[in-house]
């Protein structure tokens, strides 16, 4: 039996389907709202992609810094920093390219998830920040074997996804969202080549949806749920 966690997508978007709220005329009950909707799942977790995850960061290691990259070693261990954590924020962070300046975004205790060809000397640098992390994968991120590992070492049985287009239509593409929780703001943004709840690279098929609950919400929002049909090798 998997040990991976109930994956929701939970998003804002436009009724056009963009997800850069930059710009939009956003009133700050609306906001409260998408943070509202959040908390009501009582998830253990939240996960994003590294250009999500750069502001709380505070700093990006610059190429020279990453320039000490190895070969795909798999042989190192997982890091669980010490102390008692009961809800996390995961960073899908490829290359290490992260420099964290602490292991908590708001009370959630931050879990990078790596793939192998990072140096030890990062890695060292994130067990010196008691920021968590997990190897998944040799030079890309396995999002399967990540979320496994995120049940099995962290005990999240249930996870929020809030990144970008990218990794949102990866973990689309991987069959790894279990549902979709999305608020329609009342915007339309029209602008040309800004990303969409999802982006997937490449070929695709269509992932069958089902309608769980329609909500009309505050400030001429709408909350809409759906439920995966197929979640597994779909694309």
């Amino acid at each position: 039996m998997s040990d991976r966690p109930r994956v929701i997508c939970h998003m804002m978007a436009s009724v056009d389907g963009r997800i850069v709220v930059s710009g939009w005329p956003l009133s700050d009950e609306l906001r409260s709202e998408y943070e509202s909707v959040h908390e009501s799942y009582e998830a253990d977790g939240w996960i994003c992609g590294r250009l999500t995850m750069e502001p709380f960061a505070k700093r990006l290691r610059s190429d020279s810094e990453i320039a000490n990259e190895v070969a795909g070693n798999a042989g190192r261990d997982d890091y669980v920093a010490p102390g008692a954590h009961d809800s996390f924020a995961f960073a899908v962070d490829a290359r290490g390219r992260l420099a964290w300046e602490s292991n908590d975004i708001g009370g959630d205790h931050v879990v990078t998830i790596l793939a192998s060809r990072v140096s030890d000397e990062y890695l060292a640098f994130l067990r010196e920040r008691k920021v968590s992390y997990i190897l998944a994968g040799a030079m890309d991120i396995d999002l399967e074997l990540a979320m496994e590992k995120i049940g099995k070492i962290f005990g999240v049985e249930t996870l929020m996804l809030e990144g970008g287009g990218k990794i949102n239509g990866t973990m689309l593409r991987a069959g790894l969202i279990d549902e979709l929780s999305l608020l329609i703001a009342p915007v339309a943004d029209g602008r040309l080549g800004m990303p969409s709840l999802f982006d997937v690279i490449g070929d695709t098929t269509p992932v069958e949806i089902v309608l769980e609950q329609l909500e009309r919400r505050a400030s001429n929002s709408v909350w809409l749920r759906y439920r995966l049909i197929k979640n597994r090798n779909q694309l």
